[in-house]
């Protein structure tokens, strides 16, 4: 009876290990698997051997022995996994482990309390150990510390290629909010607001929701929506959950989450499934899994022509009869704020560059935690014209990523607010029909687009790479402030 092999990986060398399955009378090529389809269905149908998954081939009966043939990518990403998790010591990550529970538990409670004095000691003693893990990192990836904390979200981010476009960004936004006010109070002086009519039932808005996540290419025999306190999207590519939360005042709060979610959701369950299993077919981090989600939020969820598709979606759910202007000044609405999770998409940049500016400086040194509350309220001040020196609660007590020691997290919001933005300007340059698209109601050529450049590439390029590949430019803030000049300026 001849060996029974299968093939991990249809690229070149896996053709030459087939021709060499083939050619020998004592084996049989049984199965091959491939993260492109295309490739793993012309190698097995050159050999009569079946396309399966990796993980139908690690269950068959039917295979004595596997070839691995994966390209250079899926090693250099299983490296690049086992060093991150691997880095720091035992010890080490059960005193922050323990260090980082006491500071969330603590956070929780003293929050709510506005207590800063009392949340303070727990905050230092994060502080000094996210200090000790950068430093454990660096030294292991040749990094700049807070470069290799930034390097478990997302890969191959450095600090010194962000800082100058968020300053870039930032030094827009400076005029740009101010302008984007004055333009919206005058829109609304010509136009009035339409308040919500404040009657809509859950059940309704559910219905709502899961209507538009079926338009925009959600499977739902491969996921579901739910409620929660605050939205999210979990579970595996074959099962993803997303939760949203509602308000029987306002419906757009719900959907817009909905919406967001099931960005996430999509380039879950769009991921290359012959590499289910491995870590070269995981999403590539958080930056351009925001990216994705604020794709489906912002460039089409916010976009006018969706809406022009979208609003008879809403009559028919909720019995309530919008015109495009009513319902985009409530789409569009621009406002200060100190909370950054319910900032809007103008001033929502400056909220994270913020943050990302006092983290670097509270792992470098240059900034203790006790100096946070004067620190915040300086650049809240500069970039917003607020203050939060009274209330620490809305300053540097109102996330929970520094309790949790999540440093070097915050800037993937805005780099995937700006990723989308850079995204949806080349996916317009190849596909010129996109808005008509958006009002009809027709997703598939836009979903097409992210497929190919974003989805199917699953881990196999770094952050920067992936970008670079699927745009054909590096990261440029110029698309971003573009997207917002035209959307919210005069």
């Amino acid at each position: 009876m001849p060996l029974r092999f299968a093939l991990l990986g249809a690229g070149r060398i896996g053709k030459v290990h087939a021709r060499a399955v083939g050619s020998n009378p004592q084996a049989r090529l049984v199965a091959v698997a491939d993260a492109f389809e295309k490739a793993a269905t012309d190698l097995a149908s050159a050999y009569g051997a079946e396309v399966r998954s990796i993980e139908a081939i690690e269950k068959a009966g039917d295979i004595d022995a596997v070839i691995i043939c994966t390209p250079q990518a899926a090693v250099k990403e299983f490296r690049r996994q086992y060093t991150n998790l691997t880095c720091l010591p035992v010890e080490f990550v059960e005193r922050q482990t323990t260090a980082r529970m006491r500071s969330e538990q603590l956070w929780r409670d003293l929050r709510a309390k506005n207590d800063w004095a009392g949340f303070l000691p727990a905050l230092e003693g994060v502080v000094a150990l996210v200090r000790e893990e950068a430093a454990l990192r660096a030294d292991v990836l040749g990094l700049d510390p807070y470069d290799a904390l930034m390097e478990q979200y997302d890969p191959g981010n450095r600090a010194a290629d962000i800082t100058p476009v968020f300053a870039e960004l930032k030094t827009f936004l400076r005029d740009f909010v101010p302008e984007a006010l004055a333009v919206q109070e005058e829109r609304l002086a010509k136009h009035p607001l339409k308040p919500l009519s404040g009657s809509y039932a859950i059940e309704k808005q559910r219905e709502l929701g899961l209507a538009m996540m079926a338009a925009v290419g959600f499977d739902l025999t491969h996921g579901s929506l739910s409620v929660s306190h605050h939205p999210f999207c979990g579970g595996v590519p074959s099962d993803v959950r997303i939760t949203t939360r509602y308000r029987t005042s306002d419906f757009l709060s719900a959907l817009m989450g909905v919406l967001h979610e099931t960005g996430h959701a999509l380039y879950e369950q769009n991921l290359p499934k012959a590499w289910a299993h491995w870590p070269l077919g995981k999403a590539r981090g958080m930056a351009v899994h925001e990216s994705q989600s604020l794709f489906v939020e912002k460039q089409i969820g916010r976009n006018p022509e969706f809406w022009r598709w979208a609003l008879p979606v809403v009559e028919r759910h909720l019995g309530e009869i919008w015109s495009i202007d009513d319902i985009l000044p409530h789409v569009h609405r621009v406002e200060r704020g100190l909370i950054r999770v319910d900032a809007d998409e103008v001033t929502y940049p400056l909220h994270v560059i913020l943050r990302f500016e006092l983290e670097q400086e509270l792992v470098s040194g240059q900034l203790e935690a006790a100096d946070l509350p004067e620190a915040w309220d300086a650049k809240m001040r500069d970039y917003l014209g607020l203050s939060t020196i009274d209330n620490p609660a809305d300053g540097p007590m109102q996330d929970v990523h520094w309790p949790g020691a999540a440093f070097g997290y915050f800037p993937s919001y805005t780099l995937g607010a700006m990723m989308a933005a850079q995204q949806w300007a080349a996916l317009t340059r190849d596909h010129p029909s996109a808005d008509e698209d958006l009002a009809k109601g027709n997703f598939a050529a836009i979903n097409d687009w992210r497929r190919e450049k974003v989805w199917s590439q699953g881990s196999r390029w770094s952050t920067p790479e992936l970008l670079e590949r699927a745009t054909g430019e590096k990261l440029n803030a110029a698309h971003f402030t573009d997207h917002l000049k035209k959307r919210y300026g005069a």
